[in-house]
């Protein structure tokens, strides 16, 4: 598959472009995550017609609908800011982006808990910047994340985790929307899907049973709709041994005594805490390759990432 585009605030790449003259530079991002992703770079302050460095901005006013002023001269860049990224969103739409991330504490950019102040000065911290909100509205689906929460190893997983598959729908969108592709794409993402919830195992399942005869734009985007969700559960070490004892179903007519042994031995270890998940999982994957397990072969939830990212050697 080519490299995932993801769209990325341009200062976690590096670029001076911030009110200060800075940068935000994160290397993983740019270093081993760009080796797989090609970045799609956006700094609405700069693109919006900004000078680089400029005067501190912050959100005022009203939750839902906040002004973006200078904080000393009290200059309102609201319009600007809003005429520009409604412009943008329709060129990244374009650009076929299988995620973003967005910079945290950003009144432009902050996807969350960004500051908004009253009239009285008092800020509260429940405000999305103005970017962020016209582009999360746009792309309700897009997985979206800041780089505060890409520093928590299990969220930056589960993130890396969801944009892969957002990529893998794309594919199947453009080249095989057919029942039939529907049917092998849920397939093949199944064990992954128990990973994060049994009750969406069943319900996405039954989508994919009943398909046959349905509106098949309904039924598409009702399925990755549900599956995104699912996929925004937290992915828990209990949920994660229930998934692993399920995979040793599959071998209990293949491995040796010894090896069923090591295996169970292993993803205790891993259920005690004492290992991280990719010490079982490469343990399993050693055993589809040796007794050619093709429904295991298949199952992203084995690979569901490039191995350079070392995800799950911290979850």
């Amino acid at each position: 598959m080519n490299k995932l585009k993801v769209g990325i605030s341009k200062c976690l790449l590096g670029e001076n472009v911030r009110y200060d003259g800075g940068h935000k530079l994160d290397r993983f991002l740019r270093d081993t995550l760009g080796q797989f992703v090609e970045w799609v770079p956006v700094c609405p302050e700069v693109e919006c017609g900004l000078s680089v460095p400029r005067e501190a901005m912050r959100l005022v006013g009203d939750l839902d609908n906040p002004r973006l002023l200078t904080q000393k001269t009290v200059i309102d860049h609201t319009e600007r800011m809003q005429s520009w990224a409604k412009k943008r969103v329709k060129a990244l739409a374009e650009e076929g982006l299988c995620g973003y991330i967005f910079k945290i504490g950003s009144p432009s950019s902050g996807m969350r808990d960004i500051k908004v102040y009253n009239e009285k000065g008092y800020a509260v911290k429940k405000g999305v910047g103005l970017f962020a909100r016209i582009f999360m509205d746009t792309f309700p689906l897009m997985p979206v994340e800041d780089d505060g929460r890409l520093h928590d190893p299990a969220l930056r997983e589960k993130f890396i985790e969801r944009i892969f598959v957002f990529q893998r729908w794309q594919e199947l969108f453009k080249n095989n929307r057919t029942v039939a592709g529907l049917v092998e794409f849920h397939a093949q993402h199944k064990l992954l899907i128990m990973a994060h919830s049994h009750k969406a195992v069943s319900v996405l399942g039954s989508m994919v049973a009943h398909a046959k005869g349905q509106d098949k734009d309904v039924l598409f985007n009702e399925y990755i709709a549900t599956l995104l969700d699912c996929l925004k559960l937290n992915s828990t070490v209990r949920k994660n041994t229930n998934v692993l004892q399920h995979i040793m179903g599959y071998f209990k007519k293949h491995l040796t005594h010894d090896e069923k042994q090591e295996a169970l031995e292993v993803i205790e270890q891993y259920h005690k805490g004492y290992v991280p998940l990719i010490v079982p999982i490469t343990l399993l994957q050693h055993y589809v390759r040796k007794y050619e397990i093709g429904y295991l072969k298949q199952q992203h939830y084995l690979h569901p990432h490039p191995n350079e990212l070392m995800l799950r050697n911290h979850v």
